[in-house]
């Protein structure tokens, strides 16, 4: 199975090359990087300080999806839509986990799916997933009788807040009451701003330090507090979830899929 990476300077895409060469499922095809730097033509595990792989690093997008049976990506919207094209193009496979889509990249997304097998979630980790499936169940059984706050803490160098994970399960939160999440989301609250609405879903964001990323959700009722959470130490689990997602790819019709399709959680 030959696997290709987009953004090879990054530190997820470093993360996946090595476990790709160190895998004996997969090999590594080649490494995208932007045009014009001096990593052009480079040996990609020598890059990263490894045996020779014959596989080199290119600035040549569809060169990359020439040789690959399947590209993951982890960079920008703007790389992602050209990779999804792409892969509509070549019939190929793409696994991404770009984060900050718009409505209209994600319609996109759809429409090159009706050609090829794109998996794409806001977070590959496989406990994150599971942490999303649970809140919305316990959303269901518990009801209005419960109020939800979702609290996230990231890196100090994270740019959007709340993160996209934070957002997904407080619409898994909403989805398990029936409840439109615009209409009872609240992700700012500051000054005398009175008391809590019924079925509000409120955020709290956190950042400092080197945090990989924690969420809770947090179910208050009276008399008990009920509390899920994950904590993520290492981004390793998202390298091991686009993996997974790889190789349940390649047994897949063409289309637009997610981690919890995956994971066969929905």
């Amino acid at each position: 199975m030959k696997i290709g990476i987009t953004g090879i300077r990054g530190r997820m895409a470093k993360a996946l090359a090595i476990e790709i060469i160190n895998n004996n499922l997969f090999d590594i095809s080649g490494a995208l990087v932007r045009s014009g730097y001096d990593e052009v033509g480079e040996d990609i595990g020598e890059f990263f300080g490894l045996e020779k792989t014959n596989s080199l690093i290119t600035d040549n997008l569809e060169k990359l999806f020439d040789e690959s049976d399947a590209v993951i990506d982890f960079s920008s919207p703007e790389l992602t839509m050209q990779c999804a094209e792409m892969c509509a193009k070549k019939k190929k496979i793409l696994i991404s986990g770009t984060t900050g889509l718009t409505k209209e990249e994600n319609e996109k997304l759809e429409k090159f799916a009706q050609e090829c097998v794109i998996v794409h979630s806001n977070n590959m980790s496989i406990g994150a997933n599971l942490l999303i499936n649970l809140a919305e169940e316990a959303s269901s059984l518990l009801r209005e009788d419960y109020d939800t706050e979702i609290l996230e803490m990231h890196h100090r160098n994270k740019t959007e807040a709340p993160s996209e994970t934070a957002l997904m399960l407080g619409q898994a939160v909403a989805k398990g009451k029936n409840l439109n999440f615009g209409e009872v989301s609240r992700k700012v609250r500051d000054g005398n701003i009175g008391p809590r609405e019924l079925n509000e879903i409120g955020f709290a964001v956190l950042r400092g330090g080197d945090v990989v990323g924690d969420h809770t959700v947090i179910f208050a009722g009276i008399g008990e507090r009920i509390e899920l959470s994950h904590k993520a130490t290492s981004k390793i689990i998202f390298v091991n979830g686009a993996l997974r997602a790889t190789i349940w790819a390649f047994k897949k019709d063409k289309g637009l899929y997610s981690m919890q399709d995956v994971m066969k959680i929905r």
